[in-house]
């Protein structure tokens, strides 16, 4: 399961550098908007607004990654740990052994260091 979530969590870095390197690469949009509805030349991936389809696809195919990605590691963040129950419900005999006293003499208690845990209880 730690290789798994490890090489989602790879995949998501490396998608959002891509998309990092290729937004910053991408030029304004604002003057090509008549391109959009068809009085640019063609759409091809090898015509004069090729490299921007090319650009543009490509980013919105990293980021449809990035969000599975990131899915993905929410789903393995929020995954039940493998064994249920309590640890108050182990067996006796699969706890740890409690430490012995070094003697068989009783402990003497030791006193409380602040005179506010002194006062008599009734």
């Amino acid at each position: 399961m730690n290789v798994i979530v490890n090489v989602v969590l790879a995949v998501q870095m490396l998608t959002a550098l891509g998309m990092i390197g290729l937004i910053l690469i991408q030029h304004g949009k604002g003057a090509d908007m008549g391109a959009a509805f068809g009085s640019g030349s063609s759409g091809s991936l090898f015509g004069a607004s090729g490299s921007a389809n090319f650009l543009s696809r490509t980013t919105a195919v990293l980021a449809a990654v990035f969000f599975v990605a990131t899915l993905a590691l929410a789903y393995f963040g929020n995954a039940r740990p493998a064994g249920s129950g309590s640890v108050l419900d182990t067996p006796a005999a699969v706890a740890p052994a409690a430490v012995a006293p070094a003697s068989d003499a009783a402990i003497a208690p030791v006193a409380p260091a602040s005179g506010a845990a002194q006062i008599p209880t009734k």
